[in-house]
């Protein structure tokens, strides 16, 4: 007897509230394996995300967004990794200590990065004190220019002097802290101030604060005419004009829109990040952004990156599927699956069992069916001539009897007592009445 069978036997045995049991026990874990499945599939990711600034603000706003994800119950959760700057954090991402990054267009090895955002946009500002003389790039000759932040600034700079031949022109620059740069332009140590950062009231006002507040005096912005040639050479750019009334509405400073270069903050994250997270992450950080835009204005130019094939920082394909509104859900994903498996596994079933059969077939005897065994017998109880056919005949009945009832205890289709009895009974009545037969004969 194989396991099948005993188990069919013992389940055939079983109470039917042991049943009921089994069958409520098999539906929990078959309930208890989908839904660690669905949890499984549906488990927040976790990216890990450099970013630093001079001011320590950048950090603090993604710190905010990643609170916002968590709190929004979103698909991928941040870890922040402060730097120091810009710099270490393109740094840490190109390495690959981290999966994301927020990165300046110009500075770093971006190399390996793919844009998912941009955060923000920081113009050049080139700004002479109040009363200078300086009132273009050609009014920087034998000066000495101070840079706020200067080796992140490293880039713009060699753009400059590179447009302007600013080296013939014996311009210096040279690295300033930001709270020495009024001391600097004070002593005449520098005769202007390159500033590198987005136009917010916050950046604004530190950039009014560097320069004595006078309603009959000004600071001077001094214009990157060439800026739209720079920026066809030089892709991270872009040439942006700084509208009037700027860094004063009354009376208005500039006097008139002031054009110079811009460059984006990127959020950028690797090549081989899953785009369908990437997608995800996109929709939440988007939902995320107007939650706390409110504390932190400079989201206000939170935007899409170039999606052209041919933009300075390629998207991710992900966040393109965001911005194109190509992403697909989860019947599109799986649909063809969900709809193939079980005519796959169906198929499979059945030419699991085929072969089972077919394996199983040497092993298999035909048995012919005992009722057509009983009836035959009947046949040869006419025609038997002597008492001894008549009891070989009665064993042979006992021996289909017994095969039935070993039969009936693993074979659920096996012939009921009944209907055997039915037939062994009119058996011996033939064999009663043959017997009387040849026994008359005998005494005749």
């Amino acid at each position: 007897m194989d396991d099948l069978s005993r188990i069919r036997i013992d389940s055939a045995r079983l109470p039917i509230w042991l049943r009921i049991v089994v069958v409520l026990a098999l539906t929990l874990l078959a309930a208890g394996a989908s839904l660690f499945a669905y949890r499984w599939y549906v488990r927040p990711v976790t990216l890990s995300i450099a970013v630093g600034s001079f001011d320590g603000d950048a950090p603090k706003i993604v710190s905010a967004l990643a609170s916002r994800l968590a709190v929004n119950n979103a698909p991928v959760r941040l870890k922040v990794v402060e730097t120091s700057g810009l710099i270490e954090s393109a740094d840490a991402f190109s390495s690959g200590k981290t999966d994301l990054a927020v990165v300046r267009g110009d500075v770093g090895d971006l190399s390996q990065a793919q844009a998912i955002v941009v955060l923000a946009q920081a113009v050049a500002l080139l700004v002479a004190p109040p009363g200078s003389a300086i009132t273009d790039m050609a009014g920087l000759k034998r000066t000495t220019v101070g840079v706020v932040a200067g080796e992140t600034n490293q880039k713009i700079v060699s753009v400059l002097r590179k447009a302007y031949d600013l080296d013939r022109a014996n311009v210096a620059f040279k690295s300033v802290a930001l709270d020495q740069v009024r001391r600097a332009l004070d002593t005449k140590e520098i005769r202007a101030v390159l500033l590198v950062m987005p136009l917010s009231d916050k950046y604004l006002s530190l950039v009014r604060g560097l320069f004595p507040q006078n309603p009959k005096t000004a600071p001077v912005l001094i214009p990157i005419e060439n800026a739209g040639a720079i920026a066809e050479k030089e892709r991270a750019y872009e040439s942006f004009d700084i509208p009037k009334g700027t860094l004063r509405g009354s009376p208005p400073i500039p006097e008139d829109d002031v054009t110079t270069l811009q460059v984006s903050f990127y959020l950028v994250g690797k090549k081989s990040l899953d785009n369908d997270m990437i997608a995800s992450f996109t929709q939440a950080l988007t939902s995320a952004r107007r939650d706390v835009v409110g504390e932190f204005p400079i989201l206000a130019q939170f935007k899409a990156p170039d999606t052209d094939a041919g933009a300075y920082l390629p998207v991710h394909p992900g966040a393109a599927e965001f911005y194109n509104g190509s992403q697909l859900s989860f019947l599109d994903k799986w649909s063809n699956a969900i709809f193939l498996a079980p005519m796959a596994l169906g198929a499979l079933a059945t030419v699991l069992a085929a072969a089972w059969q077919f394996l199983r077939s040497g092993d298999l005897k035909p048995r012919e069916p005992a009722l057509d065994s009983l009836y035959a017998l009947g046949q040869r109880i006419r025609h038997a001539e002597n008492e001894a056919e008549l009891s070989a005949i009665e064993t042979q009945i006992d021996d289909v009897l017994r095969a039935q009832r070993a039969r009936a205890n693993e074979d659920e289709n096996a012939l009921d007592a009944a209907t055997l009895n039915v037939a062994a009974h009119r058996l011996e009545n033939l064999i009663h009445d043959r017997r009387a037969a040849l026994t008359a004969r005998a005494r005749g």
